[in-house]
């Protein structure tokens, strides 16, 4: 029996969107039976009868006398795995390229798209036809990169899997992912997915408030983007680490940081900054952090962090806060979309609010829940200094 290809399952679907009969379609190039033996895979056509076949579907079909072959979706495909998502981006949109849509390669050329754009899976139907990379990147599209590295184990999957795992709060997995993809990255050749694996392990080790081994890995992070010249990483990872020093409560250090943020502010640097003054006693450089938010766009689920920026306004301009209704309020819908929408870490960073205002208004219970939900919070009595 031939295993149904691409080009077989597209005959089929074309033909059922245009509600043709099988004899209709095959008039004059096949018998229907032939027809129906290669829908179901059971014949393999011959490149005329398939051009013909898609001709009377109105379809272009291209071939390697067309300029598709194999090396071309490998260029591809080598682009995705190394995370090159600029030069992925340009190949993708070259003519060249699009004649692979209606190709033996089509199923290729529909998953590469979806990682760079869409990141929807395509349908199920298809996963018949698909081979284990091919299925490995469907498994990434549906949520479910656990299953991707074990049908197709490399460092692109491992990283995967690790964000995956990172943002469903799952630190220690996350790390361990993150780990094997760095050593196959390595093995590999691809720096950009080892650049994105010791970034993520320092954002675990950041969540994890371990300051020893965030920094380790931040500081290896920080080479490779530096030998890339990826500037904006490296913004990210000084960004994280005074987000981490301030959340430990070590306001001098994160201030050195984020001041220099005031020149190209974004919400949440002036998030922090403010946070930042306010810990230090100095409530009007807060609100002067703050009042560079104005016309700054919140692309964050919910506009999270525009909520987040009212609960620090509504503290420094009311200092009865822990008595109003309004700040109460601003402050569980914020904490309710952090565990929502974002990594565990903006919940642990809102939690000493979360706590103080439970026990100044006597909800003790609520305040023992939060400790026993976000046990992590125990290590900000510990600095894990190295």
């Amino acid at each position: 029996m031939v295993q149904m290809d691409y080009g077989a399952f597209l005959i089929r679907e074309k033909r059922l969107q245009k509600d043709w009969s099988q004899e209709g379609l095959c008039k004059g190039i096949c018998t229907a039976s032939y027809l129906s033996k290669i829908e179901q895979g059971k014949a393999a056509p011959s490149e005329t009868v398939l051009r013909m076949l898609f001709e009377r579907l109105g379809i272009v079909w291209s071939g390697k006398e067309d300029g598709c072959t194999q090396a071309g979706v490998e260029d591809a495909y080598e682009l995705l795995l190394s995370e090159e998502w600029e030069q992925l981006e340009n190949y993708i949109s070259e003519d060249s390229w699009k004649r692979y849509a209606y190709s033996p390669w089509g199923l290729d050329y529909l998953l590469i798209g979806k990682m760079c754009h869409e990141h929807k899976p395509l349908n199920s139907d298809l996963e018949g036809l698909m081979d284990a990379r091919q299925l490995a990147i469907q498994r990434i599209l549906e949520g479910r990169p656990e299953e991707a590295v074990r049908l197709f184990p490399c460092g692109f999957t491992y990283e995967w899997a690790g964000s995956v795992c990172y943002e469903r709060g799952n630190m220690a997995q996350a790390i361990e992912f993150m780990h094997r993809a760095n050593s196959l990255a390595a093995e590999e050749g691809r720096i950009r997915i080892m650049l994105a694996a010791r970034a993520a392990m320092g954002s675990c080790y950041a969540n994890l408030l371990d300051v020893t081994f965030m920094r380790r890995h931040y500081a290896a992070a920080k080479r490779l983007a530096q030998a890339l010249g990826a500037k904006e990483i490296q913004n990210d990872i000084a960004y994280n680490i005074a987000s981490t020093e301030l959340q430990l409560g070590q306001y001098q250090k994160a201030l050195a940081y984020l001041e220099t943020t005031k020149e190209k502010p974004t919400l949440l640097s002036m998030h922090k900054l403010a946070i930042c003054y306010e810990k230090l006693g100095q409530p009007q450089k807060a609100l002067e952090a703050l009042s560079l938010c104005k016309g700054l766009s919140d692309n964050s689920p919910e506009k999270l962090v525009s909520e987040m920026i009212r609960t620090v306004y509504l503290r420094l301009t009311d200092p009865e806060y822990l008595d109003s209704q309004q700040y109460g309020e601003t402050l569980h819908r914020c904490f309710s979309l952090c565990r929502t929408n974002v990594p565990v870490g903006f919940c642990l960073f809102q939690l000493p609010w979360m706590l103080e205002w439970y026990e100044h208004n006597r909800q003790y219970k609520q305040a023992c829940r939060l400790l026993q939900e976000f046990p992590e919070y125990h290590k900000f009595s510990v600095l894990n200094e190295e």
